[in-house]
């Protein structure tokens, strides 16, 4: 497959294509998809396999996935649909977790009994309820909630959600940034078709997975080639395959490209203690992540 530069990242959309994403106008990811894609339409699914399989179909041209937070670690459906999914990673984001309590119009936060939400959501404001004795309430998403509060009508419920998702409901913000962790950060992954390759020198992340074989100190040797060519490992996670204590899978970022002789004469060395090695996507080192 002929691999383009990353500046060529525009080329894979046309005016009319979509950005998928899991959830509801208003989530998360759907104000990652806005960030990333200004003005571009987007396509929100019920599920990450919908989401995926949007671009698969050619619903839409890219899609938005959230792969790890820096609270509450990683998203555990990603890391087992992207290595099969036949998409490439072509670009990450990062999007600093801003939540907002959400009323009515005519609400305000003294009458404020409840505030509905996704469950992980309502434990990242968990102080700003309780010292407001509001009752959390379980909902289906961020978004959600939002909608379901305004179709309430009851001046007393609240959700807690982005500023984004008050402005499509019809909401106002009755609290900003109630969030009791400032760092709180989701890292979001954009997936394609097609895969993309940074320009040369270019600062870059390569993301793969892999299972080393049945044999002694096998993880040890297999990511000894990382430590002896200078090659920086930014992430490194396990997770079971199939529900088997024996079958285990690794994820791995590191810093640099394939096309780097320090990271291929490092991934040459992987192979020889792995079984099975895919490279999920190589693509530009965001700025978030700091200087390199």
């Amino acid at each position: 497959m002929r691999q383009e530069t990353a500046s060529s990242l525009d080329t894979l959309l046309k005016p009319e294509d979509a950005i998928s994403f899991q959830g509801e106008p208003g989530a998360f990811s759907h104000q990652a998809c806005h960030e990333v894609f200004p003005g571009r339409d987007t396509l929100p699914c019920p599920t990450f396999e919908e989401a995926i399989a949007a671009v698969r179909d050619g619903k839409a041209a890219l899609a938005m996935l959230p792969v790890e937070n820096s609270l509450y670690g990683r998203v555990a459906d990603i890391h087992h649909l992207l290595p099969d999914s036949g998409l490439h990673i072509v670009a990450e984001h990062f999007l600093p977790i801003r939540m907002q309590l959400l009323g009515l119009p005519d609400a305000t936060l003294e009458g404020i009994r409840t505030a509905q939400s996704l469950n992980v959501a309502l434990g990242q404001v968990r102080r700003f309820l309780n010292a407001r004795s509001i009752l959390p309430v379980a909902g289906p998403d961020t978004a959600g909630s939002a909608r379901i509060v305004r179709e309430s009508g009851d001046l007393t419920a609240a959700a807690v959600a982005s500023e984004l998702a008050g402005d499509i409901y019809g909401l106002k913000v009755l609290a900003p940034n109630i969030e009791d962790a400032e760092h709180n950060t989701t890292r979001f992954m954009v997936a394609s078709p097609r895969a993309l390759m940074p320009a040369p020198q270019e600062p870059s992340i390569t993301s793969f997975v892999f299972r080393v074989k049945n044999m002694s100190a096998a993880l040890y040797k297999a990511l000894g080639g990382f430590a002896t060519n200078g090659v920086n490992m930014v992430r490194l996670e396990s997770y079971m395959l199939d529900g088997s204590f024996t079958a285990t899978q690794f994820i791995a970022d590191i810093e640099g490209s394939p096309q780097e002789p320090d990271v291929a004469a490092a991934m040459s060395e992987l192979d020889h203690f792995t079984d099975s090695i895919k490279v999920l996507g190589v693509y530009p080192r965001h700025p978030f992540r700091g200087p390199v």
